[in-house]
Formats: structure tokens, sequence, C-alpha cells
């Protein structure tokens, strides 16, 4: 067994899952999604990231447990031809179908259904720490050493492969101009000092590159 695997069955115990087989069964349909050979950052690597993170910080959130859920459903469809939050809203589809399957509570289900769904847009109400925290969690990327941001633009380029460059800049740069408006790209208070003023020096080395 290995220790994603582990990590699902405790977080959804914790969460109060009363179906240990659909619990597997529920684990092992999220990591094949998160397992696809189309996925070059959205991957296996970035659910762990993303899982860490939380973990880290768990401590902020109003339910953790709830927010790991969120975190294990967040990419659970991911289709790079898919249009607008196409992605979003069809992972939180199948993580609620998956959780509910495993007597979870109607709540919890809620719960992360929201949660998935803001991970379109990361902008995260000021009173919302569990959607502050896995929003966090999902950009922490865009803080790291300039290396490793530029392998992680390389990954989504790649998974981008099928669009036309002119496009691809024109999408992406939306995409970076989005990011760079939102009045804060973390809004946990250790995050935020943490990680804005680099994640936004990347943000806007890689925005001016597409220039």
């Amino acid at each position: 067994m290995d220790d994603l695997t582990a990590r699902w069955r405790e977080t959804a115990r914790a969460a109060g899952a009363t179906d240990p087989a659909a619990v597997e069964r529920a684990g092992a349909r999220l990591l094949t999604g998160w397992r696809e050979p189309h996925r070059r950052y959205h991957d296996e690597a970035h659910l762990r990231a993303v899982l860490d993170v939380v973990d880290a910080y768990a401590g902020l959130a109003r339910d953790p447990d709830l927010v790991r859920l969120a975190a294990w459903c967040h990419d659970a469809v991911y289709d790079p031809r898919a249009a607008g939050d196409a992605n979003e809203r069809a992972s939180a589809d199948l993580g609620g179908e998956l959780l509910a399957a495993a007597g979870l509570p109607a709540t919890t289900v809620t719960g992360v259904r929201r949660l998935v769904v803001l991970t379109a847009g990361h902008a995260v109400g000021p009173h919302d720490p569990d959607g502050a925290l896995l929003c966090d969690a999902d950009l922490a990327v865009l803080a790291a050493p300039a290396e490793r941001y530029d392998r992680y633009a390389a990954a989504i380029r790649a998974e981008y492969a099928h669009v036309p460059d002119p496009d691809f800049r024109a999408g992406r740069s939306a995409a970076l101009r989005h990011l760079l408006a939102l009045p804060a790209l973390y809004r946990l208070p250790e995050p935020h000092a943490r990680w804005e003023s680099r994640a936004r020096a990347n943000l806007s080395r890689e925005l001016a590159a597409l220039a």
C-alpha cells in the first residue's frame, strides 16, 4: 500500500466515512485520475504537494479533514481541452458521488463540492478559512524558487501541447493577469507573509516572457 492510499483512508475515516469498501473504491478511482498519463503538472505530485501544505497549516482551518477531502477531489477530473470551469465542476460532481457512496455526511459532501469549485478562480471570501487553506495550498507552487517555477510553467505548457503557441500565450497571459489581479494570492497570514511577494514576482516574470 502506498502512502497516498494510507492518507486517503485516514482522511476518509476521520471525516466520518461509514463504508470501508466504498472508501477503497473511491480512493482507487481518485488515484486513477491523478495518475492519468496526459497530466504533466496536475498529477500525483501536485496532489501530494497540496496535501502537504494542508497538513502544515491544518490548525488554521475550521475543518481540516474537509479541506483534505477537497484536496483529493479538486483535480480529480482534468481535461486540458475543457472550457472554463468545466474541470472543477466535473471534479466536484465526481467527488460528491464518491464521498456520498462512502457514507460521508451530506453536509461534508456539500462542503467538499463547494471547496472544489472555489479552485476554478481562487476567489475566497474573508470569513472562509477552509476555502483559504485549499486555495493557498493549490497556488503554493507559484511561490517556488525560480527554477522550480519554470519547471511548473513548462509542465503547464506540455499539458496544453495541442494548443497553438499564439493561442496558448493569449490564454496563459489572461490566466496570469487574473491571478495578479486578485487582492491576495494567499489569504492565510503565514502563507501570505512567506509566499506573496515571490509568487507575484514569478507570475510577472512569466507574463513578461509571454508578451
